[in-house]
């Protein structure tokens, strides 16, 4: 196992799924977890993340200096090379330029991190600092034009610090260099696979369940199928499913995603309708966190009532939740200095239910839970849509949420995949959506003039979630899709394409 120590980047749970990628298993530990519990763990390397603060701040986070004894490999990435070469005797200071995105570098030194590379790299920058001394016993092995220590390491001791960041694509080579770290400098073992890995999550909820039943909220979303098929497959009919529909879903998905569980196997299905409830609490609610709120809470209490009623019967024991890692270690604020952007609410069940918590896809990441799905047999329409956010419509309709907002917003997201889906389009984009937007302008239908709503399509493509790029829609599409909108939507006369990458905008709109 690699442990990342995470000092608040963006990128922390990129550099985890990067080495997972390469067959070990990762894990991210907040950046001051003690030497003593490092240990304990016995992993074969360790990575220091970047991070949003400098070194040269008082007060900026720095990892246990004992794990510099412990005989570990040690990679330092960014702010994580920075504080190696501080905390070990080095100099750090502003640099005289920033660098920020992509860099030649020039390696002086091809062994160890830049094992099989040609001497020029183009690798991804972002930082102010730069290293200027190096500490006893480190050699350079890389530069650019403005920062001669892009790269260093003491191979006697298996530390190596870089600048950039081999975890982002716009680092050609990033991953043989973290092939080369892990494999070479930590003789790390290929562990990871995923066709094991749902294996093993079977027999762990096997041997944690025992004879108990569990119950597990459906949402119609990716996670919580594959988690309920997972312990379905482990206990069988003792699993209890509880479909709330909020109202708030994609067209058709409540029957879509119930008809699939029950023609396989799931006998003990409840789906609730509490629509006209959720509805009824968002009356007049504009601010986007207070939806979320209202939203999690009102769940909790339709599952909490469907368990006392319909489910009263039976002996439960375990309340599953399809929690993935990032939702687990971002609600855990691994890095105690990353910025809050929104909150989840899938993390806020009520200890009062009195069960347990059961989460077989707590150490997965969306991908990894998509591949699992596969290996279960679950059918690509289901697998791979587009991501769905937990509150639904209610964050892309922008302000207050009504019945007419959603049958528009609805209406106009399910024109919009459909003409994806026939263009072939659909499968080439990470996430797409209508969004309906708090403004109506002035059209003209039928010689007739209209006063409606506008509509803002969403098309982002990415890899990591952390950033996105707007997809690059074929004109006549974008015509078509507009169109067909226009046409078969009632209340829109008017529609937007968002061409904002993520940052400085969010994938979602609320």
């Amino acid at each position: 196992m690699i442990l990342v120590l995470n000092f608040g980047s963006q990128f922390a749970h990129l550099i985890a799924r990067r080495v997972r990628d390469l067959g070990v298993k990762a894990e991210i530990v907040p950046f001051d977890t003690p030497a003593q519990e490092i240990a304990k763990l016995k992993p074969a390397g360790l990575i220091l993340s970047g991070g949003p603060a400098s070194v040269l701040e008082k007060g900026s986070p720095r990892p246990d200096k004992e794990i510099f004894t412990l005989g570990i490999p040690i990679l330092g990435i960014c702010y994580g090379h920075q504080v190696l070469a501080q905390m070990l005797g080095g100099k750090v200071e502003k640099g005289r330029t920033r660098e920020f995105g992509k860099e030649a570098l020039l390696l002086g030194d091809k062994r160890g991190l830049f094992s099989g590379l040609s001497r020029r790299q183009i690798v991804w920058f972002s930082h102010g600092d730069q290293v200027i001394t190096l500490p006893s016993g480190f050699q350079r092995t890389a530069a650019t034009a403005s920062c001669p220590n892009a790269a260093f390491a003491d191979r006697k001791r298996s530390l190596f610090g870089i600048q950039f960041h081999p975890e982002v694509t716009h680092t050609a080579n990033g991953p043989r260099m973290l092939k080369n770290f892990l494999f070479a400098a930590c003789k790390a073992k290929k562990n990871w696979r995923i066709a094991s890995v749902a294996k093993d999550i079977v027999g762990q909820i096997k041997r944690e369940v025992g004879d108990q039943h569990v119950v597990v909220g459906i949402s119609g979303g990716v996670d919580s199928l594959v988690a309920a098929t997972l312990i379905h497959r482990a206990i069988g009919n003792r699993l209890h499913a509880v479909f709330v529909d909020t109202g708030l879903l994609r067209q058709g998905e409540v029957a879509q995603v119930s008809g699939y569980l029950r023609r396989h196997g799931f006998k003990k299905l409840h789906v609730v309708d509490a629509s006209r409830a959720f509805l009824s609490r968002l009356k007049g609610v504009i601010d986007p966190e207070q939806k979320r709120k209202i939203i999690g809470h009102a769940f909790i209490g339709a599952f909490e009532k469907a368990i006392r009623t319909e489910l009263r019967r039976y002996p439960i024991a375990y309340l599953a939740q399809g929690t993935i890692y990032p939702d687990r270690i971002e609600s855990a604020s691994t890095s105690g200095v990353a910025a809050k952007i929104k909150s989840h609410h899938n993390l806020a069940l009520p200890e009062k239910l009195g069960f347990q918590i059961l989460e077989p896809l707590k150490d997965l990441y969306k991908d990894e839970v998509r591949r699992v799905g596969l290996s279960l047999g679950l059918p690509r329409e289901l697998l791979f849509r587009h991501p769905f956010p937990g509150p639904g419509l209610a964050i892309r309709i922008v302000g207050e949420v009504t019945a007419k907002r959603l049958r528009i917003a609805r209406e106009a997201d399910a024109v919009f995949l459909a003409e994806l889906h026939a263009a072939r389009e659909y499968e080439k984009i990470w996430m797409a959506f209508a969004a309906l937007l708090p403004v109506k302008t002035t059209g003209v239908m039928g010689d007739a003039r209209t006063y409606e709503y506008a509509i803002a399509l969403r098309a982002v493509d990415s890899v990591d979630t952390m950033s996105a790029d707007w997809h690059k829609i074929p004109a006549p599409l974008l015509e078509r899709i507009s169109s067909a909108i226009v046409n078969k939507v009632r209340g829109v006369n008017r529609v937007f394409y968002d061409i904002t990458q993520k940052p400085p905008a969010t994938m979602e709109y609320e």
